[in-house]
């Protein structure tokens, strides 16, 4: 049930038939992973706990330094220096308290990551690096559990879904492969911080969509965001039934 505070605080999205009541009931319910606590972890953590996600678990092994303040919002000048994810607990306790938050602060191995997947309802990948996201793909389908997974750097920004529950959905292996070891990071190569902020909140969408039971999620498809041009542009993403990350899982 919801209380008289939560109908309150949440009444404008239950407000919308897609959500109403039950889709809030829903929301209350759910545990989600944020991995990364970075510009795209910011607004996903500051969207999910204010929508009423019931859980959240916050993962990153990092620090505030200052220059990540120009695009990490969950974060401020007080707290440079502090652990990402108390810097994240203190801001999100104050903004909803309805929410239960659980601190993972250290680097994720192979079995702490498989343990923090499975504790939850869905993975949000809000890393910055190539070996994190696959790392976290394959947790994802080893446990059956839909993953949101978005990137941004310098102008340009991606973001789909991928939900092994699906018999139809690709990985993010089938996507991206084995990656580059050349790539090049938010420190190396530069971004705008409200690119980060548009995909993070797109991402934070796709999984209240996911969680309450409304809309079309971004399963199959690759949304490509064109910050310099202010452009969108979708791309279709097929199953590789020959991916050595999820073929086994279909059968293949």
């Amino acid at each position: 049930m919801l209380s008289d505070q939560e109908l309150l605080r949440y009444s404008r999205q239950i407000l919308l038939p897609q959500i109403d009541v039950d889709g809030q009931l829903r929301l209350k319910q759910s545990r989600a992973l944020i991995v990364g606590l970075g510009g795209l972890g910011s607004p996903v953590a500051l969207y999910l706990a204010a929508a009423g996600v019931g859980e959240l678990h916050l993962a990153d092994f990092d620090s505030v330094d200052l220059t990540n303040l120009q695009r990490q919002v969950l974060h401020d000048t007080p707290g440079v220096g502090q652990s990402k994810v108390d810097s994240a607990l203190a801001r999100l306790a104050a903004l909803n308290p309805e929410v239960a938050l659980h601190p993972l602060r250290g680097a994720l191995d192979a079995d702490s990551l498989a343990a923090a997947v499975a504790a939850v309802d869905l993975v949000l990948d809000c890393s910055d690096n190539f070996a994190t996201r696959e790392a976290v793909n394959a947790a994802c389908v080893t446990a059956g559990k839909p993953l949101v997974s978005g990137a941004a750097i310098r102008l340009e920004g991606q973001l789909s879904v991928f939900d092994p529950r699906s018999e139809g959905s690709p990985c993010y292996h089938c996507l991206y492969g084995h990656g580059s070891e050349a790539e090049l990071t938010c420190s190396e190569a530069g971004v705008v911080g409200p690119l980060v902020g548009l995909v993070g909140s797109l991402q934070a969408l796709e999984a209240l969509k996911l969680l309450a039971g409304f809309g079309e999620p971004l399963v199959g498809r690759l949304l490509l965001v064109d910050a310099l041009t202010s452009r969108f542009r979708e791309l279709r993403v097929r199953r590789d039934p020959q991916c050595p990350v999820c073929g086994a899982r279909h059968g293949q």
